[in-house]
């Protein structure tokens, strides 16, 4: 009974520190975006985005499909540097759906001079041949 405990408990710590260092490459995702989009690099933001033809972006033009038109869109909507801003993320909940699915809930907020904005958005990223990646986006 004892060794089946074990073997439990050493099955568990395996699982906690995985799931934790996916969550923690996640993270490590979000900061690249963010740094990225402060230096006003639309294309090094798009990075952390799945660079599929069914990558999803909803917003409040509706619903996108497609890395390299979710990347214009960004343009037209963001120009340049004023109308970006600095960008914040403030996330609210990581959950893990699966081995391959992560979804999060949080905030974002621009500062900027032309009139601050922000919103919410959800996010699911997926483990693409060993790398994590937004397939879908909601940002409100």
């Amino acid at each position: 009974m004892r060794k089946i405990f074990i073997i439990v408990l050493i099955g568990l710590s395996f699982q906690l520190a995985a799931q934790s260092a996916n969550e923690k490459n996640i993270r490590k995702i979000l900061t690249a975006q963010t740094a990225a989009w402060n230096r006003g690099d639309l294309d090094q933001f798009m990075n952390g985005y799945w660079m599929n033809d069914s990558l999803m972006f909803i917003g409040k033009s509706g619903v996108t499909y497609g890395w390299t038109n979710t990347l214009n869109n960004y343009k037209r909507g963001y120009p340049d540097t004023a109308a970006m801003g600095k960008l914040t993320f403030n996330i609210i909940k990581l959950k893990k759906l699966s081995k391959k699915y992560y979804h999060i809930t949080g905030k974002w907020f621009l500062k900027r001079t032309i009139g601050d904005v922000g919103g919410h958005f959800t996010l699911l990223f997926k483990k693409i041949n060993g790398r994590w990646v937004i397939i879908a986006d909601h940002s409100s």
